[in-house]
């Protein structure tokens, strides 16, 4: 809005009534804010300036000149029209879209800041249009609101002044198109679209543009605005009027409605307008009938009957006029409903029925539109009932009376019934309609594509073929969400407009390639156009010169401007070579001398006219002269303004008002069944246009419609990427190449198995309906058939999609650029990262490490399916999503770095860990969780989540968890094990600190065999069983790091064998000194990880205490009596060993793992801070030194021996002690405990347990575990009470017979002999069957890998062919064995 019109007063002369009848025509002056800087017509703007300017003063009127200045005004006001529409559509919004026929306005009319927000007295005034205010004593009405207007008028003034500037300005433009309309209408001979298409189209532009502007100037508060204005002027003049009040009542009145208005000025151009709507009937009937289009070739590029023949020369020109048929159905709507009269032409029935039928409403501007079918009721059909009654009542001559009635009763039974049959059949003729565009244009771009040297001389077919499309795209989303009322009954019908349907989809891919192929061969069609030209020049040259245009009194400047016309185009630059796109050349001079010669034979004042030229010029049997002129105004447009005629009927700017209901129809068909990939690079250029339609008289709309546009994109891309990751997640799914790699879990085949195994042979079916789930190989079955086309049709899309992605050009919306392979790599990505975090759990519980793998392994096979297509690096996005979900913090023995604070990564990774270490070593859930030595995995009672612990906790399961997390994983979950296990250890180091004087008297008893008061000071000891839970659960984390560094190791080796290699040879010659070097240290720990070194629990324990100072107290010399304490615990009546797993029931011998580790872990950090405390006071000579360094050298190994033996041998005496005939079901459990810790401690020999408990005790123990049953499940926990231990031992114990034929015997009667006696006869009985055992061990390595037993040959075969078990898990009777063939004890 121009400042220099913000403030409307009295001393205006643009206000005054003569002064605006003085300058009305001063267009340059009145219109200036109306026009953008570029005019927009069917003419180019460039003929519309040069006309402008050629000699013609500026202020000169119609009357004064008939050769140029008429298409000025044309042109110019038609522009005025869309400033004058955007300005009320402007309004409009700002005021939350009344209704001021029906004087309702919602209350952001009020809150919009134009009118005062005073209701009542406002819409009082609109209501008595047009009476005066005066007359209406507003003050009784509402006192508060009348004061208030009193007090703000000036202010209320300024925000109306220029809205009521825009109601004059509407004013005048009527008065100015009214006139020029009636020039142009009485003086152009002929406006016959054949002969003058020219100006017929610029004239018609400017009748519509008429129309238009008058029926959306209803939408606006016509009469609210002039009269509250008025009322506020009054108030702040002095009770005077403004100048111009009653010519805007009257303009108002005379336009309510605009159509009354619109009939009645328009009456004296009606004939005229009626001659123009039946000279486009034909083509407009041509344009519906699909059938005749399909047939006869219309939108082909070969000649219909003769294929040979690839230009189609058929019919050119009908072909040239379907470009246009868009605007001549709006002609034929406008023009009938505003000049009523002419439908009682014959013709124009057929004419209005084909047009009205398939529509429902008619639009005004951008989106704001008139119910079609209701005006013409409402405003032609009384009309129509009016000429009727007229013809019956005789006023004219009988036989035209009968024609006219019958006519009259024609019109009224077609406009009764037409709009019942746009209803049910408007979506059924443009569907098809659709359909034949999508097949043309599809053949077109084929062809175009392959040949496109016949490009050029079919473009203007091309471009009708766009405009069709641009047409039937642009009706689509005009009437989606229209609700018409039916014209019998007051019901409102929703148009049933399909949502779903495909074609959208192939017409805008279709336009968008048609456009696509003429920007490429730009160059061939500017160079065949001026080809054109320079033919035609030389036919233009022979017409002039022929006898009858020789006889013809041509005045001297129409000659001058036809020999110009000629002289233009002999001058035309030739185009040679490929030079073709470096000529530049501007024809605007040659359509300007054109329409110059247009303007003056179409004259009625003109001597000579268009017929004149006509039949001086056809008569050669060639084209006439009008025709090669217009011929070559068009093909003038293809050599320098190509693009705009290509964005004229191409472009879809218009859809921007409908972008909502694009969205949606996009997500409905895009990945439907008939969608196509292809489709979206044409949905998203749409989006490059729409900034087009902002009105350059109203700045705030291109910041609106590009953030809007922006969006536009935006979700569409959303939605596209979302069809990309679904694709890929079908693909992905069970149902995808799920089902074709699919593999029996050993569960499910163990179920398979025995199910089939039911089935008897008669009654015999399929083994796949039995076992109730997919087989490997089920998708080969015929029944199958539609899933696997339907994985091959998601392939075939996806890889489309990411191939036309890839491909697509860079969507450019003001100054945003979407680059659509970036988010495609980054929904790719982001989809890999959701799928990985979504697949490690099921149901909140983890998912198996080798179904983890082996489902990321699928998705990396689609991402790498997907990759071919795309000219980016996936893989390494890859790769850092896994890192960055891995990656949780350096590598404690390999980083020195630290983390960033503000890092947040490893959240699979923590996942992970965290479920292991709260279900597997916490055991949160209950499930049981039992370690088993002889298969090195856990085990539950009942599932852990959706599987058992064996599922997710053997070694195979935790090779796949490496794998997927790697290092970082690994660390991970070993620093939570230890952080977890440093909590545990510092409970025992609080245990012993709190007991430590009652740990001191338990000693001073032990070594004083005093059974008493050792038995009375374990009783004070706090919490003895919960310490042993601790020492049970960190038995458990050393046993599961244990597990997780074999893994590592196994991994490390088959992925860098050397590196592993290295590791396992430096490892043996890492000297063992106290206090090691900081790079040994390191050494060792790395090498620890993955378990190269020996003893990987006390590495592990001592890593622990000496990251958080454990083992720091002199009470920690107490822990081998705090450990033999443990003998006298009730939890030794509940353990029983299994022989199946070589454990027991409740993980005790977890805590002979603990227990090994932490007495050797303590042992090192104990003498190394011995050993700086020595450093640190150290006064000695050089030699003492070395003693020192000799004696920290071989301590630690001693150290720990000797600290185990004395563990040993305070237990096994407690043990001994703790017998008697009623307290004896424990017995069996310690010693089997016992035995393992020598088993698992590097440090503590067989030998050494000798000395305590005799190796024959422990044999028979085993023995009865490990001998043959068929029935009785073995269990030696409660015995006979009327046996001693020793008796019960030696007769249970079987005879020894060996091979040799000897067959010693021992049985043990003495009770003291458990207190640790030993004889020599049992050393060489040992050393006589240790033979024998050895070579027995390595064939029967499998039955038993940490037990101290072998199994003879013999009893194994007869365990494989009976079936049964060994293990023993509760209290049984204690059978009896004649012979056993097992040897006697191997020992280290």
């Amino acid at each position: 809005m121009a400042k220099s019109r913000q403030r409307l007063s009295n001393q205006d002369p643009l206000l005054s009534p003569t002064a605006a009848r003085s300058r009305e025509w001063d267009a340059p002056a009145r219109w200036t804010d109306y026009l953008g800087p570029e005019m927009t017509s069917p003419l180019s703007s460039s003929s519309t300036r040069s006309i402008y300017h050629d000699g013609q003063p500026q202020g000169t009127t119609p009357s004064q000149s008939h050769k140029g200045i008429n298409m000025q005004w044309v042109v110019q006001l038609t522009e005025v029209a869309e400033g004058l529409m955007a300005k009320m559509y402007r309004l409009n919004q700002l005021l939350d879209y009344p209704d001021p026929i029906n004087h309702v306005f919602s209350d952001g009319f009020w809150k919009a800041g134009v009118f005062p927000n005073h209701p009542r007295i406002c819409v009082l005034l609109s209501k008595k249009f047009p009476e005066h205010f005066s007359k209406l004593q507003l003050e009784r009405i509402d006192k508060i609101a009348w004061d208030s207007l009193q007090d703000h008028a000036e202010l209320h003034l300024q925000s109306l002044e220029p809205w009521l500037q825009l109601l004059l300005d509407l004013m005048v433009f009527r008065e100015q198109a009214l006139r020029l309309i009636l020039d142009l209408s009485s003086t152009v001979i002929t406006l016959l679209p054949h002969q003058n298409s020219l100006i017929l189209h610029a004239f018609m532009d400017l009748f519509c543009s008429f129309v238009r502007v008058n029926l959306l100037s209803q939408k606006m508060p016509r009469k609210m605005l002039l009269q509250t204005y008025n009322l506020l002027h009054a108030m702040s003049r002095n009770e005077r009027d403004c100048d111009f009040y009653h010519r805007l009542v009257q303009f108002i009145d005379s336009y309510d409605p605009p159509l009354k208005g619109l009939q009645e000025d328009l009456n004296f151009v009606s004939p005229r307008i009626g001659e123009v709507l039946e000279a486009v009937g034909p083509i407009i009937f041509l344009s519906t009938d699909t059938r005749k289009l399909r047939n006869e070739g219309f939108l082909s590029p070969y000649h219909p009957r003769y294929p040979d023949i690839l230009t189609n020369s058929a019919h050119p020109l009908r072909a040239q006029d379907l470009a246009n048929v868009t605007a001549y159905r709006e002609w034929v709507l406008f023009g009938y409903l505003v000049c009523p009269d002419e439908l009682r032409r014959v013709t124009s029935i057929d004419i209005a029925l084909v047009v009205l039928k398939e529509n429902l409403v008619l639009t005004l501007f951008r989106d704001e539109y008139i119910l079609l079918h209701e005006d013409y009721q409402l405003y032609v059909l009384p009309r129509i009932l009016e000429s009727k009654k007229m013809a019956k009542s005789g006023r004219t001559k009988q036989k035209e009376a009968d024609l006219e009635y019958n006519v009259a009763k024609q019109v009224e039974k077609m406009i009764s019934e037409v709009h019942e049959q746009a209803i049910i059949s408007c979506d059924v003729i443009h569907r098809e309609r659709r359909i034949l565009l999508k097949q043309e244009i599809g053949r077109m771009v084929l062809f175009f594509t392959d040949q496109p040297s016949l490009l050029a001389p079919n473009i203007q077919m091309v471009f009708s073929a766009l405009a069709l499309a641009q047409s039937e795209v642009i009706w689509y989303f005009q009437q989606v969400g229209i609700a018409s009322s039916r014209s019998k009954t007051t019901r409102v019908v929703p148009v049933d407009i399909d949502p779903n349907d495909p074609t959208i989809g192939f017409l805008l891919d279709g336009m968008d390639h048609l456009c696509c192929l003429v920007r490429k061969y730009i160059a061939a069609i500017r160079g065949y156009s001026l080809s054109y030209l320079s033919s035609c020049a030389g036919r233009i040259r022979f017409l002039l010169g022929t006898p009858g245009m020789v006889a013809l009194d041509i005045d001297a400047s129409l000659k001058g401007l036809l020999q110009q016309i000629v002289h233009h185009l002999e001058n035309l630059p030739k185009p040679q070579g490929e030079n073709i796109s470096a000529i530049t050349c501007d024809l605007s001079d040659f359509r300007k001398d054109w329409l110059s010669i247009l303007l003056i034979v179409t004259s009625s004042r003109s001597s000579i006219n268009i017929r004149h030229l006509e039949k001086a010029t056809v008569s050669t049997g060639k084209e006439g002269l009008l025709s090669e002129g217009n011929a070559a105004y068009n093909w003038s447009r293809c050599v320098d303004e190509l693009e705009s005629v290509l964005s004229k009927h191409g472009s879809l700017r218009k859809l921007y008002f409908y972008h909502q209901h694009l969205t949606a129809v996009f997500r409905n068909t895009m990945f439907g069944p008939e969608g196509r990939p292809q489709h979206c690079c044409a949905w998203l250029g749409i989006a490059s246009s729409f900034p087009e339609c902002a009105s350059p008289i109203v700045p705030e709309e291109v910041t609106k419609i590009g953030r809007d546009a922006v969006l536009y994109v935006e979700s569409l891309i959303e939605s596209i990427v979302g069809g990309l990751e679904g694709l890929i997640n079908i693909l992905d799914s069970e149902g995808g190449f799920g089902a074709l790699e699919n593999q029996l879990l050993p569960e499910q085949a163990a179920s398979y198995l025995n199910q089939t195994s039911r089935v008897s042979i008669p009654s015999y079916k399929s083994p796949k309906g039995t076992a109730g789930f997919p087989l490997p190989g089920h998708e080969s079955f015929p029944e199958n058939n539609g899933s696997i086309k339907m994985l091959e049709a998601a392939m075939q899309r996806l890889t489309n999609l990411c191939s036309v992605l890839n491909d697509m050009e860079p969507i450019c919306v003001l100054n945003h650029v979407f680059v659509l392979r970036e988010y495609m790599r980054e929904c790719i990505l982001g989809n890999f990262r959701r799928r990985l975090l979504g697949v490690l759990k099921t149901d909140n519980d983890l998912q198996r490490p080798t179904v983890l793998e082996s489902l990321i392994k699928r998705h990396i096979s689609i991402v790498h399916l997907s990759e071919q297509h795309i000219s980016m690096d996936i893989t390494q996005g890859i790769r850092e999503v896994l890192l960055s979900e891995a990656f949780s913090g350096p590598v404690s023995s390999l980083h020195l770095f630290e983390k960033p604070t503000d890092q947040h990564t490893g959240s699979a990774t923590e996942s992970v860990c965290i479920w292991y270490i709260e279900n597997i070593i916490k055991d949160v859930s209950g499930a049981g969780i039992l370690f088993v030595p002889i298969h090195k995995c856990f085990r539950s009672t009942r599932p852990v989540g959706g599987y058992f612990a064996e599922s997710v906790t053997d070694l195979r399961e935790l090779q796949a968890f490496v794998r997927i997390f790697g290092g970082y994983g690994v660390d991970r979950l070993d620093r939570m094990l230890k952080e977890h296990t440093a909590a545990l250890l510092n409970c025992i180091d609080t245990s012993l600190r709190s007991n430590r004087d009652v740990l001191e008297a338990v000693a001073t008893s032990l070594h004083a065999g005093d059974r008493i008061e050792r038995e009375a000071s374990v009783k004070q000891i706090v919490d003895l069983d919960t310490v042993i839970g601790f020492c049970v659960q960190a038995g458990l984390a050393l046993a599961f790091d244990r597990l997780l560094a074999e893994a590592s190791g196994a991994i490390l080796e088959e992925g860098a064998p050397l590196i592993h290699s290295l590791l396992a040879g430096v490892v043996k010659h890492l000297p063992d000194g106290v206090p090691e070097k900081e790079e040994i240290k390191r050494m060792r720990t790395v090498a620890n990880t993955v378990g190269i070194v020996s003893d990987h629990d006390s590495v592990w324990v001592r890593s622990i205490l000496e990251e958080v100072g454990g083992a720091s107290d002199g009470s920690w010399g107490l822990l081998p009596y705090l450990f033999a304490t443990f003998m006298t615990s009730n939890i030794w009546y509940t353990t029983a060993f299994n022989v199946d797993t070589e454990g027991f029931s409740n993980n005790i011998h977890c805590l002979a793992r603990c227990i090994s580790a932490v007495i050797a872990g303590s042992e090192f950090v104990r003498l190394e801070r011995e050993h700086q405390h020595r450093q640190s006071s150290a006064n000695g000579n050089a030699s003492d030194g070395m003693d020192h360094e000799l004696s920290s050298h071989m301590s630690p190994e001693a150290s720990i021996k000797s600290t185990l033996q004395l563990f040993v041998k305070l237990s096994a005496d407690i043990i001994l002690d703790s017998w008697s005939e009623t307290h004896r079901s424990h017995l069996v459990a310690q010693l089997i405990f016992l035995d393992q810790l020598c088993e698992i401690s590097p440090y503590l020999p067989r030998s050494s347990l000798e000395t305590h408990v005799p190796y024959a005790i422990l044999r028979s123990v085993y023995s009865q575990y490990y001998a043959d049953t068929q029935s009785t499940p073995l269990a030696i926990l409660n015995a006979s009470p009327r046996h001693s231990p020793a008796v019960l031992l030696a007769h249970a114990s079987p005879i020894l017979r060996h091979p040799r034929g000897d067959s010693p015997q021992y049985y043990g009667h003495d009770p003291g002999y458990f207190k640790g006696s030993s004889s020599h006869s049992q050393e060489h009985l040992y050393d006589a069957d240790i033979g024998s055992l050895r070579s027995m061990d390595n064939r029967q390595r499998n039955g038993r890998r940490s037990g101290p037993l072998d199994y003879s040959g013999s009893r194994n075969k007869v365990k494989a062919v009976e079936g049964s078990t060994s293990g023993s898990t509760g209290p049984s009777p204690l059978p009896r064995f004649a012979v056993s063939r097992s040897g006697p004890l191997a020992y280290k």
